[in-house]
């Protein structure tokens, strides 16, 4: 939750700073910046709370330990269970795809269009990294999150089939688009920062300034040594003199 929340607000100010820009200058400070990006993880927190609140662990007739949910520990009886944990689990998986993968999306997808469409007609910007680096911000966003969505969805859908066991295939399917999901935060430094020309120029240009000023310390921390340990020889060569 918290970091699709967090990329949809950084869409949300990218827009808003290319359609207003006399209004950011104004306003856009960094204590509006520290108020605003608490909304996404307030946010965050309360919708991950179920899950802290009613996860907990089982042990099965073979021994076997593993994790599950407990929405209902006022009682004990299986069928009751049963139903309080088909409404919940429905509940949650609704949530998660209206509100963890279809509002951020479409954040997202109108804002980056805003931003896309003023470029474009008022020529801000002549060359076309900028729609592309746009592009892939957003292809990036929908290829990684939409497959665990619809994942998360059909378990949603056969929840009563899924809690009486998940097949290794279904497993294996999960397994993959929750990673393809994670992936997205790693894809997201890449596609903001290091896509950027100012910042592949510097890196070009910094790192054999770096490598070179590393050598010279490498020679000079040498020179030193081999310095310091011939300096006791020739001091006793002297003395020996």
């Amino acid at each position: 939750f918290g970091s699709v929340f967090l990329i949809a607000l950084i869409a949300l100010d990218r827009c808003i700073c290319v359609r207003h820009p006399v209004w950011v200058q104004n306003h856009r400070t960094v204590r509006l910046a520290k108020r605003v990006i608490g909304g996404p993880w307030i946010l965050a927190l309360l919708l991950t709370l179920p899950v802290i609140i009613h996860v907990t662990t089982v042990t099965d007739i073979r021994g076997k330990t593993r994790c599950t949910f407990n929405f209902s520990p006022w009682t004990t009886d299986p069928v009751e269970k049963m139903k309080v944990a088909i409404t919940m689990l429905i509940l949650r998986g609704s949530i998660r795809f209206i509100i963890g993968f279809s509002a951020p999306m479409s954040i997202v997808a109108i804002c980056y269009g805003l931003i896309a469409t003023k470029i474009y007609r008022q020529g801000l910007i002549k060359s076309s990294r900028p729609l592309r680096v746009l592009s892939f911000v957003v292809a990036a966003f929908f290829v990684c999150w939409f497959p665990y969505q619809v994942v998360a969805l059909i378990s949603t859908i056969r929840i009563k089939e899924l809690l009486g066991g998940m097949s290794k295939e279904f497993r294996i399917l999960v397994d993959v688009t929750s990673a393809l999901a994670f992936l997205n935060s790693c894809l997201n430094p890449i596609l903001y920062v290091f896509m950027g020309q100012d910042f592949r120029e510097r890196l070009i240009h910094s790192l054999p300034a770096s490598l070179e000023r590393a050598l010279s310390e490498d020679s000079a921390q040498t020179s030193d040594t081999a310095t310091n340990s011939t300096s006791p020889s020739a001091e006793a060569e002297l003395r020996a003199m």
